[in-house]
């Protein structure tokens, strides 16, 4: 019994000490790496936008072809 109560204690132990090493690691970036950062999202905002679009215009006119 006292052996699951100490795995019990273990489990928020070892998350805070985990949670406490990952924010030591955690650095702000600096202007360049989030220059770098932000132009890497952008253009995966861009390529998923246009795939959207690219489906969406095949996608409706095939639809309505098949549906029609």
């Amino acid at each position: 019994m006292s052996d699951q109560f100490s795995e019990l204690l273990d489990i928020p132990r070892d998350f805070f000490r985990d949670g406490t090493q990952f924010m030591n690691r955690c650095t702000k970036p600096d202007k360049r790496e989030f220059i770098k950062i932000s132009q890497a999202v952008g253009v995966g905002f861009v390529v998923m936008g246009a795939i959207g679009y690219l489906v969406k215009l095949v996608h409706i006119p095939v639809n309505n072809i098949l549906v029609a």
